[in-house]
């Protein structure tokens, strides 16, 4: 009888380390945008959707003030990521990305954005397959870089046997630093086989290549945050400017501009008139004079 509960208790004990080792990486991200978002922020959410299946699609928030209501709807659908778009003047597009409940968290500036349909690239993926991340070794120079480099592997990870994931892996999501930007890729792993490639047999190795498929988009570190979604500053980005003011340079550089064409067309219209009014000496009235 001993020896039969010993090896009952081992068995528990292997099944247990067995659902343990299973699920270790319990990631799960929820996305969602503030009111007046616009359809290419909406097509970009939903590309992140289809990418991450580790994700939860939410309503839409109402505020913009008080973000820390986010943490509430993340414990709620069982979260420890959140995902948010907030959108200002239905122009700008701020992304926050934080771990919930306590933290860091950072906001980030979208620029370059390009959804899939606009890309209408060639290359395609199972929808649900995990992927490989890819980061630049520029992510290790500098702490807030490294930040960001946990910050981003933690949140696009699909971990091992999670809800609508695929045991597949056919893309890599590349992050790369240039001009102290982030730049984000999804390209799809194509490999050449027997069945598209003439003359290949199994003894060769097939020749592995990458296909862009989308999305596609800029990120700018506007702050990182200690908390979730507010608390002490831990970076502040210094060469961040603010769309207004660039906006409201182009426009000062517009009226600057059409004031000089002003300038100029009445200075034309004073030389206009003044030479019409002397006369020449070569005129007939001087000569028969």
């Amino acid at each position: 009888m001993a020896t039969v509960f010993k090896t009952a208790e081992k068995a528990k004990g292997s099944s247990e380390n067995k659902v343990k080792d299973k699920r270790i990486n319990k990631q799960r991200v929820m996305l969602l945008a503030s009111r007046g978002i616009v359809f290419r922020y909406r097509h970009l959410l939903t590309d992140l959707e289809g990418i991450m299946p580790h994700s939860k699609k939410d309503s839409k928030l109402d505020t913009k003030d008080n973000l820390f209501v986010l943490n509430e709807l993340a414990d709620l659908n069982n979260c420890n990521n959140c995902i948010f778009f907030e959108v200002r003047k239905r122009k700008d597009l701020y992304l926050w990305m934080s771990k919930t409940p306590n933290g860091p968290s950072v906001k980030f500036h979208v620029q370059n954005l390009h959804t899939m349909d606009e890309l209408k690239m060639t290359g395609n993926c199972l929808k649900g397959s995990r992927h490989i991340l890819s980061f630049d070794k520029t992510f290790d120079s500098a702490p807030h870089w490294q930040l960001l480099k946990e910050l981003l592997s933690q949140v696009f990870n699909v971990p091992k046997g999670s809800r609508r994931s695929k045991p597949f892996i056919d893309h890599v999501l590349t992050f790369s630093i240039a001009d102290n930007r982030i730049w984000f890729r999804n390209y799809q792993i194509v490999e050449k086989n027997k069945e598209n490639t003439p003359g290949f047999t199994t003894k060769d190795k097939g020749d592995v290549s990458l296909v862009e498929i989308g999305p596609r988009f800029c990120l700018t570190t506007i702050r990182i945050f200690e908390g979730s979604f507010g608390g002490p500053t831990v970076f502040e980005n210094p060469e961040f400017v603010h769309p207004n003011f660039v906006r409201s340079a182009m426009l000062k550089e517009k009226k600057e501009k059409y004031a000089k064409r002003q300038q100029a067309m009445g200075e034309r219209k004073v030389r206009i008139k003044n030479s019409e009014g002397q006369e020449s000496e070569l005129s007939n009235k001087n000569v028969f004079q």
